[in-house]
């Protein structure tokens, strides 16, 4: 009797909550094309649900800054074993990467050493810092999936072979979302003047930036009598620890509908990171704020290369958006900022057509399809290219 061979085999690693997001839209277009492939890796509970078998799962400890990763490592040092182990046992026919550089990175060299082609989807941020990656990467990678339209050129430079499909979130925002329908499902009058206030997915972010946000809405309560706040911490963020940050101030509690505050909101203090991206796509002007620990803040400035941190105001290539980063951080700088724009109809104006611009340049929808299509004839599936 003949022994059947075992079914071909991806790995797809992410590190953090964001790339178990994408991670687990990608792994449903991969299964769609080729579905009797296993699909083996590191991520979270999204990737799970999406049909990968986790080897390991770092997702819940995600953290902020350079000083604090250090609580991580050895967390990660044991991912890193389990999967170096799993390249070598179950040899798949290409490693997919996505994001996490720190630690996708030195998986890609134990890929190489046994030729397992790479292919990193959302490669390293190195027009921000640490440039001489993209040479590393160009190197390591058989295909870099570029998200930005930028990055084609400087990995083509490093003489990596590039290409641009699109960012991820393109096809996750949902459709038909108006100001009209978000306001309706979340009970805000049409005519109130609404500012939602997204402190973030980590609990070190919302330590540092939610009592400050809560009190810059009390400051524009003063100024602004008619507004009304909506809070939007991540579902992965401790809802005990949110209560606690938020007694008395003066808004509401909103779980499970940040797209809907994003969309029904005139005006947005937001944490600096994806979110400021979602909400440009979505079209809602924006206050940015940051604040990493004093060690981390001056790692940054010594090696971040462009002079934002806001993905909207890097993806526009310039100052769309105000940011208050570190010590400007605070609740008096917030409110200011805020009552400010809302006051000034052509500073929100000025947002607002700026985000037009950026939503066309991160592509179409079908992000994860090209994708896949590009993993898999990398993996030498030729039946997902020629669909």
């Amino acid at each position: 009797m003949a022994i059947a061979e075992p079914s071909p085999c991806l790995m797809l690693v992410a590190g953090e909550a964001s790339g178990d997001l994408h991670g687990a839209t990608l792994s449903g277009a991969l299964r769609n094309h080729a579905p009797g492939w296993r699909l083996v890796g590191m991520g979270g509970s999204r990737m799970a649900h999406a049909g990968v078998e986790l080897l390991a799962n770092p997702a819940d400890r995600a953290v902020v800054g350079a000083s604090e990763a250090v609580s991580r490592l050895p967390h990660l040092y044991r991912a890193f074993r389990v999967l170096c182990r799993a390249l070598k046992a179950e040899r798949p026919r290409v490693l997919v990467l996505i994001d996490f550089p720190e630690f996708n990175l030195r998986l890609a060299r134990a890929a190489r050493r046994l030729e397992i082609p790479v292919v990193y989807f959302i490669p390293p941020q190195v027009w921000a810092w640490r440039p001489g990656r993209a040479r590393l990467l160009a190197r390591l990678a058989s295909r870099i999936l570029a998200v930005f339209p930028f990055e084609p050129p400087i990995y083509e430079a490093a003489g990596g072979r590039v290409e641009f499909v699109g960012h991820p979130l393109v096809d996750l925002l949902p459709n038909g979302l108006s100001r009209e329908g978000a306001r309706h499902d979340l009970g805000v009058p049409r005519d109130a003047t609404l500012v939602g206030l997204l402190p973030g997915s980590r609990r070190e972010e919302v330590e540092r930036l939610l009592p400050p946000m809560a009190e810059a809405a009390r400051r524009i309560r003063e100024r602004v009598p008619d507004a009304r706040f909506l809070a939007s911490p991540a579902s992965t963020v401790d809802p005990t620890l949110v209560e606690r940050l938020l007694r008395g101030a003066p808004l509401e509690l909103v779980r499970g509908r940040t797209y809907e505050v994003m969309a029904a909101a005139d005006l947005l203090l937001v944490a600096s990171g994806t979110a400021t991206l979602e909400a440009a796509l979505i079209g809602t002007p924006m206050v940015v704020c940051y604040r990493v620990s004093r060690l981390s803040g001056l790692i940054g400035r010594l090696l971040i290369r462009v002079p934002w941190v806001s993905l909207a105001n890097i993806v526009s290539g310039r100052g769309v958006v105000p940011e208050l980063l570190q010590g400007d951080a605070t609740a008096a700088r917030l409110a200011e900022e805020a009552v400010s724009l809302l006051k000034d109809r052509d500073r929100l104006r000025a947002q607002r057509l700026a985000f037009d611009e950026l939503r066309g340049a991160l592509g179409t929808p079908g992000v994860a399809e090209r994708a896949a299509r590009r993993i898999l004839e990398v993996a030498g599936y030729r039946a997902a290219v020629a669909s």
